[in-house]
């Protein structure tokens, strides 16, 4: 009998662990399912530039009001610990990203512009909110925490939008980015002593008893110094530990969190303390530098963003849910314009009162005042927690959610607004060789991927140095994928260059390269200077790096290798490395400076014998069009070197054999083309006439000129330049001379080269020389027209 209970008892617990693990591998496949649903909806969304969070908060949302839906769905109980858990780690992070000494140091226009905001929204709010009935049970309390939280502003997102939406190097970017952190950092701190003095347990929110008071000051205050004091020397002997370079020991990475555990729960574990708000003094108080707070800071946000946003946002949707929504009730409508109105108008009347008093345009004051009302996850959980201790409707909590929403939503209209208003203000700088002084260093910096681009590197250095009297500053700059293995290796360094790698392969590699052109350097060196420089990144991000890297060297060319690897016999693979395809594409839409992409076939080296140098032909087509004029330009400088004999052959088309060969729509299409593009030949013109009297009439430079009838004529003429010269230098663009090159594109293998550019290095091209397509600096960029760090302030 005894033995049958047992059997049946065993039975009856194996069913319920199968149903219980059931029913957590469900929701644990759940989890999954809304981070991946929250990915994918976040690439498309990207296109609009809106931020994860929207998407996270769109899937959060639908999820939530279908599992309400359903009467037999319950909330799985995990779900509320782990949000909670997931603001503990939140707020902590937030803690240790703000700067507690900005509030030491005198107030400067970012902390003006962040306090008036605040000021402004809490006066208003607090005047308001009181004859609204947000509350069930309206008191001052309430009041007061909902004020601070309507003139509060989620910094790390703000922070993000703005560098996604290419102003974070801007002077308004700038100042919103800083505005920002000191309202973040000054309404979270109000926020900490709120949970000191107010009690949030009742339906109510009311004043602690003068003893729990005492006692939880006391404890933050014992916290408090010990992490002051004691945290620096921990950390500094952790980072000493663990150098940059060598992975973090798994026991030095225990004992750290270990410590940090112990801070953040003492003020909890003493006097019942939020461990929320505990997080966040603490992470105020640790050290921000040093690899292991930048090591805890990375991680934890991944780990936010891949796990628990995800499930926070379905939480969020969850108590505060659309079928309780009193949509044919006016007064919440009422609430939720009026709610919205608080949060825009206080902002924008501070940021408006601040800018007055700075000296700012009016409507970039209202812009920044928009961007301050950006409210973040912290924002959304006190709205939440509300709702869900009785403290207002369900209702009013959606309404919160939804203002908080149409915030973020918001930012990247008011941010094209900027950019418009920049555009039309923002003078718009020459970078290009053609406007470049004759007696100014010539900057260019040239691009590898190894070993195999040094000898092409050195040539091009050797030509481009031009008059001896002139000097060349030459940027050597490494393009480096950044695979997994190879960012398993990288370390934090000093400025260019702002990771180290100390991986075998790439640091042979380097090395390699290194002693090439310290070769070559120690030779003909006299009149160069050159500097290596690395852009390590992921292919999708390298145009970014590189272009950075030639704003901050002010250089006026950039020369990027062609994608296409040589082979022994100097043809080109068929394929190619796609991904450095797509770099240099993006190069040439967003760089700051002039750009060229070199198709080497073996350039020939220009040493000097005991009397004279070993001349290399070089020839450059001229049709027409300001990247022939940029290639024009360059080949300027080439000539003034001994060793090289250029040759500029322009093509011109002869209108009186194309106006007797063509149709009349082809006469048609030739005057249109005429008409548009007649400024353009007369600029031309003029730059032709004079790079002619400078290096044709001395004799230094030979001249050909042919007259063509049509594209078919130009091709037969490219082809015949084979053999002729060992470098063709060419313009991207087509020149105004349509006509010439019109149909070319039928053939375009790589139409980045531009037409004559892709004939002149195609895979059946009988031209065996090497190749260089230059395409003149025009005023476009990541955000059309303007410098990623212009000024409108």
């Amino acid at each position: 009998m005894d033995l049958a209970k047992v059997e049946a008892f065993a039975n009856k617990c194996a069913v319920q662990m199968s149903l219980k693990a059931a029913k957590f591998s469900a929701v644990i496949l759940s989890f999954f399912g809304m981070a991946f649903a929250s990915n994918f909806l976040y690439t498309l969304l990207k296109l609009l530039h809106l931020p994860r969070i929207i998407s996270e908060f769109t899937v959060g949302m639908i999820i939530a009001n279908i599992c309400r839906s359903s009467s037999k769905f319950e909330m799985p109980s995990v779900v509320e610990p782990l949000v909670g858990f997931g603001m503990i780690l939140y707020m902590f992070v937030l803690g240790l990203e703000l700067d507690l000494n900005v509030l030491m140091k005198k107030p400067d226009r970012e902390a003006k512009v962040a306090y008036g905001g605040m000021i402004s929204a809490f006066i208003l709010a607090y005047t308001v909110t009181s004859f609204l009935d947000f509350s069930a049970v309206p008191s001052i309390g309430f009041d007061l925490a909902l004020s601070v939280t309507l003139s509060g502003t989620a910094s790390p997102l703000l922070s993000r939008i703005v560098t996604d939406l290419k102003i974070g190097k801007s002077d308004i970017g700038h100042l919103v980015s800083a505005a920002a952190v000191h309202t973040d950092l000054v309404s979270s701190l109000i926020i900490s002593v709120g949970f000191i003095i107010l009690d949030a347990d009742k339906r109510h929110i009311g004043i602690r008893d003068l003893n729990c008071i005492i006692v939880t000051c006391s404890a933050l205050v014992i916290q408090t110094v010990f992490a002051a004091m004691v945290s620096p020397a921990f950390f500094a002997w952790m980072n000493h530990e663990s150098p940059e370079g060598k992975p973090v020991k798994g026991s030095h990475l225990v004992v750290t969190i270990g410590f940090v555990v112990i801070i953040c729960a003492s003020s909890p574990a003493i006097s019942g303390y939020s461990p929320m708000m505990s997080a966040y003094v603490t992470g105020l108080l640790l050290p921000r530098e040093g690899r292991l707070s930048k090591l805890m800071i990375s991680k934890i946000n991944y780990f936010l963003s891949s796990i628990i946003f995800p499930v926070y946002a379905f939480w969020v949707f969850w108590i505060s849910s659309f079928h309780d929504f009193q949509a044919k009730d006016l007064r919440p409508w009422g609430r939720l314009f009026s709610l919205m109105a608080l949060t825009m108008v206080g902002k924008v009347v501070g940021a408006i009162a601040s800018g007055v008093m700075l000296g700012f345009p009016l409507p970039e004051s209202v812009a920044i005042g928009l961007l301050l009302t950006v409210k973040g996850h912290f924002h959304m959980f006190l709205a939440t927690t509300a709702v869900e201790k009785g403290f207002i409707t369900s209702t009013t909590g959606l309404s919160m959610l939804l203002i908080s929403v149409l915030t973020i939503l918001q930012t990247p209209t008011v941010v094209d607004q900027i950019i418009k208003r920049a555009r039309k203000h923002t003078p718009r700088p020459r970078k290009a060789l053609q406007w470049l002084e004759p007696s100014t260093e010539l900057r260019i910096m040239i691009c590898i991927r190894g070993p195999e681009n040094v000898s092409s590197t050195i040539r091009l250095i050797e030509m481009s140095q031009g008059n001896p009297n002139l000097g060349i500053a030459i940027y050597i700059t490494d393009m480096i994928e950044l695979s997994e293995k190879v960012a398993a290796t990288a370390a934090n360094g000093e400025g260019m260059n702002a990771l180290n790698v100390v991986s075998k392969s790439v640091r042979q590699m380097r090395e390699q390269i290194t002693s090439e052109i310290e070769a070559y350097m120690a030779e003909n060196g006299e009149r160069v200077t050159i500097r290596r420089m690395m852009a390590l990144s992921m292919l999708t991000g390298m145009h970014q790096d590189i272009c950075a890297l030639a704003r901050d060297l002010m250089v006026s060319l950039i020369i990027l290798p062609f994608h296409k690897n040589r082979l022994e016999d100097g043809k080109f693979d068929g394929s190619g490395l796609s991904g450095f395809r797509h770099v240099n594409r993006k190069v040439l839409r967003h760089a700051p400076c002039s750009v060229g992409i070199l198709v080497d076939r073996g350039l020939v080296s220009m040493k000097q014998t005991s009397t004279s140098f070993v001349s290399l032909n070089i020839a450059v087509i001229f049709i027409g069009g300001r990247d022939d004029r940029e290639a024009l330009s360059y080949s300027s400088r080439v000539a003034k070197h001994p060793g090289v004999k250029l040759t500029v052959i322009r093509l011109l088309l002869d209108t009186n054999a194309a106006h007797s060969s063509v149709t009349s729509f082809g006469k048609r299409l030739f005057r249109h083309r005429h008409d548009d593009h007649e400024q353009e030949m007369k600029l031309d013109d003029e730059y032709f006439t004079e790079f002619y009297h400078k290096h044709v009439a001395g004799g230094k430079v030979s001249y050909t000129e042919r007259h063509l009838m049509n594209s078919a004529a130009a091709l037969s003429t490219l082809h015949s330049l084979d053999k002729q010269y060992e470098l063709i230098i060419v313009g991207r663009g087509g020149g105004v001379n349509s006509i010439l090159t019109v149909g070319m594109s039928d053939w375009k293998e790589c139409p980045e080269l531009g037409p004559v550019g892709d004939i002149l290095s195609a895979s059946d091209s009988p031209v065996t020389a090497s190749v260089l397509i230059i395409q003149q600096h025009s005023i476009t960029g990541d955000i059309d027209g303007l410098d990623d760090d212009f000024s409108v302030m």
